[in-house]
């Protein structure tokens, strides 16, 4: 039996953007950052329990009416793009692959007038199934998560025996030809830093990037625990117990990973790259370009937002047509332009938020 809801917030209808919310152009906020990325999580279901996302016995998952059917993220992503200067959108879950109308909603957006890129993040499991089609209705880019190529140390992770599943399914995208795969792994424990490594050793030989991520205050049963939690400082001297690391000399920019040279190695003539996301230790919010919405039509500007603005009312509310799409894009540029200037979570006051990341979208 579920004990651990999704903790959604309260959100208003009927709130409308501030007074001084910019009424055209792009996403921008109050500190002059534009959003160009969009995180879309199409479920809030996983097939995975890992042990520091969820319970062993899963979340409470979105009622189907509550989830924005194919029509409706058509529409929000259509004005993302052609309207609020979106170029990046990346399809998100709980894990992705469970939707069954994923081909659908890429070609949708791949069909558009001046397309964005198009990636997904994905656990894998069934990525050996579906890369094909994916690929075809316009996938670019995917990340595979994916925190050990220990068997045991997976299952247990994972609380599922499906290493196999994950390896066939990356090797399965890179025969399908797509030109950036990376791995997303995160440590659990200190223990794990031992076989970071070998993780490493993998990636390099089937030429997969690997990002490691801190482990964040999104977990369901709020355990997260500074403390514990695994530094980039650690994971890079983890890393360089078995490689060299030089620095990369192309610019960052709004990307959350800041990334090294493999010495001597490469993937596909290009120098192989590893890169450390570390949201809690070394924040990037001052080049943050990322706005995001949840399967059940909430946009939200920060991950670790305290409110939300609900898109889902204003598609059912009746609104047809151009009224319906600057509805729309009026409550987005609102959210946009209340954004904070950082996420907050090395400050006093910080709090967790009631939405875990299986909720949220990566």
């Amino acid at each position: 039996m579920t004990v651990v809801g999704l903790g959604l917030p309260t959100t208003a209808p009927k709130d409308v953007p501030p007074a001084d919310t910019p009424t055209t152009g792009p996403l921008r906020d109050r500190f002059g950052r534009i959003a160009t990325d969009l995180r879309v999580s199409v479920t809030d279901r996983c097939n995975l329990r890992c042990t520091y996302c969820m319970p062993a016995e899963g979340l409470d998952w979105l009622p189907t009416d509550d989830v924005l059917t194919t029509a409706e993220l058509i529409r929000v992503m259509t004005v993302a793009v052609r309207d609020l200067g979106i170029r990046t959108i990346r399809f998100t879950g709980g894990e992705p692959l469970l939707r069954r109308d994923l081909e659908d909603l890429i070609a949708a957006v791949s069909d558009l007038p001046d397309p964005p890129e198009i990636a997904m993040t994905t656990n894998g499991l069934g990525l050996r199934h579906r890369i094909e089609p994916l690929v075809a209705a316009g996938l670019d880019r995917i990340n595979v998560s994916l925190d050990t190529v220990d068997r045991e140390r997976f299952a247990a992770i994972t609380r599922r025996d499906r290493l196999d599943d994950v390896v066939d399914g990356l090797a399965a995208a890179r025969a399908a030809g797509v030109r950036s795969i990376k791995v997303n792994a995160v440590l659990a424990g200190h223990d794990d830093l031992d076989r970071l490594p070998d993780l490493l050793g993998f990636c390099l030989d089937h030429g997969y990037q690997l990002r490691i991520i801190e482990q964040m205050p999104l977990d369901a049963e709020h355990r997260w625990d500074r403390s514990s939690m695994v530094t980039a400082d650690e994971i890079l001297a983890a890393l360089r117990a078995g490689y060299t690391l030089l620095p990369d000399p192309r610019p960052r920019g709004s990307a959350p990973a800041a990334t090294w040279l493999v010495d001597g190695h490469y993937v596909d003539g290009a120098p192989a790259r590893v890169g450390v996301i570390a949201s809690v230790t070394r924040p990037f919010c001052g080049d943050c370009d990322r706005t995001r919405l949840t399967a059940d039509g909430a946009l939200r500007n920060c991950l670790f937002a305290e409110s939300e603005t609900d898109l889902r009312a204003v598609l059912r509310s009746g609104l047809q047509g151009d009224r319906l799409d600057a509805a729309i894009a009026d409550r987005w540029r609102g959210n946009t332009w209340v954004k904070a200037a950082g996420h907050g979570v090395n400050g006093p006051e910080f709090h967790q938020p009631t939405r875990p990341m299986s909720a949220i979208g990566g």
